[in-house]
């Protein structure tokens, strides 16, 4: 019958050969993305931290290598002529049928969007042509029988702790355990908190992914225990000792703390999945509150969460009718912020033009932007999404916000009747600006909010400058706090290295015109840091001032930063541990919990992002 319809539907090669170069395309892609997911479990058990590092950020550049290698081939192999509107309507659905029995469907879906809209005009962005909505089905896609999505255990057979050391090892990790039954009954004892007596049901069971989660210096076991309709959610972390050992450090089973460790401020983790979509489904079963394009994002796919983010804007914007207006908060002297009130996020649009003291061009923020993206966030960077040819329905756009982005972007505006075109932009999570927060609770007298405040803001730069990130310019507003009163960096158009910057004091006025100058008389480099200036900036408010010393007074000695600097350049990758150190098992030789200059503040807050 589809064939009498439609006799001529399926009819050019040329769109069949296209189909298939970018099925391989994709099907090369995620060979080499699991390839790397898979030697993270080798970098961790050697305990090779900078290797780690590195295949992690190289890992996040292989989608574009492909689709540019796809995009090349493709333009290479065919004229334009060739290319028909007919052409790349039949190219789409050769491709659906390509996708039969395969275990990354929506992955392969989203690498067809992103290799068309690299070559056709945004006028075919449409389903007609690209995957708008998607067509091929994740729901009970099937794995290969030797490595399932996830395993089942039952503690009410074997016992709990007999079946927590069957999980542990069933990871087959090469480097020796410290003292594994030690850990094992550490873990026995936060379990059964957890499960209470359900474990020795006999319907009781856990629950445990087949693959490991490998982030920066951690590996983590994650899973649940199921008994009828009640769940119960649970992740370990694996950690190396001080001697290269390994060890179980504590159980994650509080929403919050998994919540912590899967926040969006983090880097992705590298997980070994055969169907990528079956592991969101898991993950979903602990944190359903998380949207699945954020899910998408933590495991490192995320060009499908770009994917899903987008879809669900368009749906928002369906169901919404307010409108587009410039963020509250200091304007920026090189991001022009928009927002959409009932839209938890906002839109970041590089001007044209910088006054000064700024000193810098386009192509420079991009590559800020781009660092952040390749680098370990550790819980303190806003992770953002970067797209081009995003348009906005014209009547929902303030027309204040269309002047201001055709004063200060004129080169990213394109007016195209009932639309308006941004040809770049970021969306980043919406934060209240440090500075109004810190401005509001010193309105309302409320002393804690502004210590607790102060507090978060000098952790976050210190856990930042353990990443190797000085964030330049350091103003409050620059910073933003969660939800859940987490202070967040998010200004990235200065951002360096520590290892590249030269931290000084002032040298001593050699007179008193020295002192009263209005300029530095000394040199100042182009790298060069002056720690104890920072109190010029950042200490106007006497209370701020007294919590700033109570807490962080070293941040304004060149001996912190130094110190630090020379760390890094030593090869020392610091511990950032992403939950609470009170929960921590307490053993001789674990790694080294956060100097003492970490408040408890800090180590005792949640966050639900």
């Amino acid at each position: 019958m589809i064939q009498a319809a439609f006799p001529k539907l399926l009819s050019s090669q040329i769109a069949f050969d296209i189909a298939r170069t970018i099925r391989e395309g994709f099907d090369k892609h995620y060979r080499l993305f699991r390839q790397t997911s898979q030697l993270a479990k080798q970098h961790f058990e050697q305990g090779a931290w900078k290797v780690a590092q590195l295949a992690a950020r190289e890992r996040i550049g292989f989608y574009d290598q492909r689709v540019q290698e796809c995009v090349q081939t493709l333009e290479d192999e065919y004229v334009p002529a060739e290319l028909t509107d007919e052409v790349w309507r039949e190219c789409k659905l050769h491709f659906i049928g390509m996708l039969t029995g395969h275990k990354q469907p929506e992955l392969a879906e989203t690498f067809f969007n992103s290799v068309c809209c690299n070559i056709l005009h945004r006028s075919y962005f449409h389903n007609e042509f690209i995957f708008v909505r998607p067509v091929v089905s994740t729901e009970y896609i099937e794995t290969d029988e030797l490595s399932p999505t996830y395993r089942m255990y039952f503690p009410g057979t074997d016992g709990l702790r007999f079946t927590l050391k069957r999980i542990v090892t069933n990871f087959q990790l090469k480097t020796r355990f410290a003292n594994l039954d030690r850990d094992i009954e550490q873990v026995e004892k936060r379990l059964r908190q957890l499960f209470g007596a359900q474990e020795l049901e006999p319907n009781h069971q856990i629950q445990v992914l087949s693959s490991l989660f490998f982030r920066n210096k951690g590996a983590y076991i994650v899973g649940k225990g199921v008994n009828g309709a009640r769940e119960y959610p649970f992740v370990v972390p694996i950690l190396h000792n001080r001697h290269g050992e390994l060890i179980l450090d504590t159980v994650l089973f509080e929403q919050e703390q998994i919540i912590i460790l899967f926040s969006f401020t983090r880097a992705y983790f590298q997980v070994d999945m055969e169907v990528p979509s079956a592991y969101v489904q898991f993950l979903r079963s602990l944190l359903p509150r998380k949207p699945r394009s954020e899910i998408y994002t933590i495991l490192g796919l995320q060009k499908q969460g770009k994917t899903l983010f987008y879809r669900d804007y368009l749906q928002h914007l369906k169901h919404s009718s307010d409108q587009f207006d410039v963020a509250p908060g200091i304007r920026g002297l090189v991001m022009l912020v928009f927002a959409l009130p009932s839209f938890p996020y906002v839109f970041k649009v590089i001007k044209d033009f910088f006054p000064a003291p700024k000193d810098t061009t386009r192509a420079l923020v991009k590559e800020k932007y781009l660092l952040v993206k390749h680098h370990d966030r550790v819980g303190r960077m806003a992770d953002t999404l970067e797209y081009s040819n995003v348009a906005f329905p014209r009547h929902r756009v303030k027309e204040e916000l269309i002047a201001e982005i055709r004063h200060f972007a004129p080169s990213l505006l394109e007016e195209d009747g009932d639309k308006i075109v941004i040809k770049h932009l970021y969306i980043e999570r919406r934060m209240v600006p440090l500075n109004i927060w810190l401005g509001n609770a010193d309105q309302e007298g409320d002393d804690t909010r502004l210590e607790h405040g102060v507090i978060e803001y000098g952790n976050a730069i210190k856990e930042l400058v353990a990443a190797n990130i000085f964030p330049g310019d350091m103003l409050y507003k620059n910073f933003g706090v969660t939800r859940h009163k987490r202070v967040v960096f998010y200004d990235y158009d200065e951002i360096e290295y520590i290892t590249d910057c030269n931290f000084r004091d002032i040298p001593q006025a050699r007179n008193e015109e020295d002192e009263m100058s209005a300029e530095p008389w000394y040199h100042v480099g182009k790298h060069d840091v002056f720690p104890e200036q920072f109190g010029r900036f950042l200490l106007g408010n006497a209370k701020i001032r007294k919590y700033f010393m109570r807490h962080h007074a070293d941040l304004f000695t060149r001996e912190f930063w130094q110190t630090r600097k020379e760390r890094i350049q030593a090869g020392i990758v610091e511990d950032v541990f992403p939950y609470p150190q009170h929960i921590r098992f307490s053993y001789q030789g674990a790694p080294t919990p956060p100097p003492a200059h970490v408040a408890p503040t800090l180590l005792e807050t949640t966050e639900n992002e």
